[in-house]
């Protein structure tokens, strides 16, 4: 039996473009009142592919001949979060607790927001 691998590499990727996606994670964007929110996933892969070929005998090994192929592959999707909007404000919120970075990058925002509050207190006490 004959394996076309370039065939069979094509028919999986024409798979993963075609199913590997938020939508068919997780769903389609969404309203909730005035935000918008839009899941976010993380996609994984690998893939493997060996084959072998034999001729002759070797004493003591046997008779020779032989052929052979494997392949494999797994892949692994999961929600991460979801970007949320509202008018002009865009934030991310995860699905996974908050630890390292990824609180930092969260509290950036109030941060900054508290940044410009204390420029604008101390621009409008210099200006009294």
């Amino acid at each position: 039996m004959a394996i076309n691998f370039e065939e069979s590499v094509k028919q999986f990727t024409d798979f993963i473009k075609t199913e590997v996606k938020t939508e068919t994670v997780v769903g389609q964007s969404f309203q909730m009142g005035e935000f918008t929110c839009v899941p976010v996933i993380k996609f994984g892969l690998g893939l493997g592919y060996g084959s072998g070929e034999g001729h002759g005998g070797v004493e003591g090994k046997g008779k020779g001949e032989g052929t052979g192929a494997g392949a494999g592959g797994g892949m692994g999707v999961a929600p991460i979060g979801f970007l949320v909007t509202r008018g002009d404000q865009i934030s991310f919120i995860s699905t996974h607790t908050n630890k390292g970075l990824s609180a930092v990058f969260e509290k950036v925002p109030d941060l900054l927001e508290k940044l410009f509050d204390k420029k604008k207190k101390e621009k409008a006490e210099a200006m009294a």
